[in-house]
């Protein structure tokens, strides 16, 4: 158990000790998000974005590790969080990063997270296999913000090493 006085301490450090069938559903996301159809440094740049959406250290950390280990640029991991303005992105990093947004993010009164608008112009720089790998992807975050806003795992930079080779 924490000590709800010292908030650096793990609540759930490890949830696979408990649930070992995790490790099976977390390698079937790597896997289905790991065919290349979409590339790595983008599926990166959406779960850093959505890591400071959900204002989550572990996966802020987490996957601006993997885009250092990928060479990306000091300024384009900074400027995620003002990607709208931000010279660094091309227009389909954009899209992707505005529908990790949308999805993440309370829609307008009366307004579709996900416009119409908004999947075309993600279909203009996706093909079909590459929408669906950019969608479970989103997923994936997902499945994964709700264990490190729950179990508030400690940050850890080092995955990057071990992963996304």
């Amino acid at each position: 158990m924490t000590n709800p006085s010292n908030p650096s301490i793990s609540r759930m450090p490890n949830p696979a000790e408990f649930v070992p069938e995790l490790a099976d559903v977390s390698a079937a996301l790597f896997r289905a998000t790991g065919n290349r159809s979409v590339p790595r440094t983008t599926m990166s740049l959406v779960h850093l974005r959505a890591g400071q959406i959900v204002g989550n250290t572990y996966l802020t950390i987490l996957n601006t590790g993997f885009l250092r280990k990928a060479g990306v640029s000091e300024e384009r991991i900074t400027a995620v969080s003002s990607w709208q303005d931000a010279p660094y992105f091309s227009e389909a990093e954009r899209a992707a990063l505005a529908l990790v947004e949308a999805t993440l993010q309370l829609a307008q009164c009366g307004k579709e997270r996900v416009s119409d608008e908004l999947y075309a112009e993600a279909a203009k720089h996706y093909d079909e296999k590459a929408l669906a790998t950019l969608t479970i992807a989103i997923g994936q975050i997902n499945f994964f913000i709700a264990l490190a806003v729950i179990g508030k795992p400690q940050p850890v930079s080092s995955l990057a090493a071990e992963q996304w080779d």
